[in-house]
């Protein structure tokens, strides 16, 4: 069975293959023996992926297996401090920044415009479901290989500068998210059907996040302008942030 090394975790994705198989394969950890003690176990079984077919024909078993995987990865996660952010992330200078809104709205145009702007001082890190954890005191925004159709993403824990929600508007504007804002907007971008015990862990990391982390929110247009307000506002010093552990 595959290992990997995901979000600093050592993960192991059985019945891997097509979609997830491919998009996983930078997680390869070099040694990959029989036996080893592993974090995670991420196991959807081929009955699971048949029923998930039966239910939704119009997505393929790759697609399903590729979309449970991931649910389950999450949600053990939640085990060892961390998160799934829906969001575009993007690195500046060493610094992580993840942008988040509902499917549409244009958190990819967006970082892209990030991309444009910053040259080789940029690179994306995930550009749909990032891993936001704790590592050693310093939270974190992970590559995983849950990363969207066009599979923007790279095997790297970065320090997380802030996140900001975007919306759309004709002016370039952003404000810090009011509390009440940013807990709906988490909520709605990261794992729901979780029983008691868990949920109370997404309620700890999420608390752990907002007394790390910035958060903002941007309404913003296409167009270089949006970039260096919200950047701007965002900017944090990679120094500072692994100061702060």
């Amino acid at each position: 069975m595959p290992y990997y090394s995901i979000a600093g975790l050592k993960v192991k994705i059985e019945n891997s293959f097509g979609r997830i198989e491919k998009q996983a394969r930078a997680y390869l950890v070099p040694d990959q023996s029989d036996d080893q003690s592993v974090d995670i176990t991420v196991n959807v079984s081929a009955a699971r992926i048949q029923r998930a077919v039966e239910k939704h024909p119009e997505l393929s078993s790759q697609d399903w297996l590729y979309m449970l995987s991931g649910d389950d990865f999450y949600t053990k996660l939640l085990n060892y401090d961390g998160i799934l952010l829906h969001s575009s992330c993007v690195v500046v200078d060493g610094v992580a920044y993840a942008f988040s809104a509902d499917s549409g709205v244009g958190k990819s145009t967006h970082t892209q415009l990030w991309l444009k702007h910053f040259g080789d001082r940029a690179y994306m890190l995930n550009d749909d479901k990032p891993a936001i954890r704790k590592i050693g005191g310093v939270m974190c925004a992970c590559g995983t290989p849950w990363s969207g159709k066009y599979d923007y993403s790279v095997p790297e824990i970065v320090p997380l500068g802030g996140i900001c929600f975007i919306s759309r508007d004709t002016t370039n504007h952003i404000e810090k998210a009011p509390v009440k804002d940013a807990v709906f907007n988490i909520f709605s971008q990261t794992v729901r059907k979780l029983h008691a015990p868990k949920m109370e862990k997404l309620l700890d990391v999420i608390e752990s996040i907002f007394s790390q982390v910035p958060l903002y929110q941007l309404g913003c247009n296409i167009s270089d302008e949006a970039v260096e307000v919200a950047y701007g506002a965002m900017k944090r010093d990679l120094k500072e942030l692994t100061d702060e552990k």
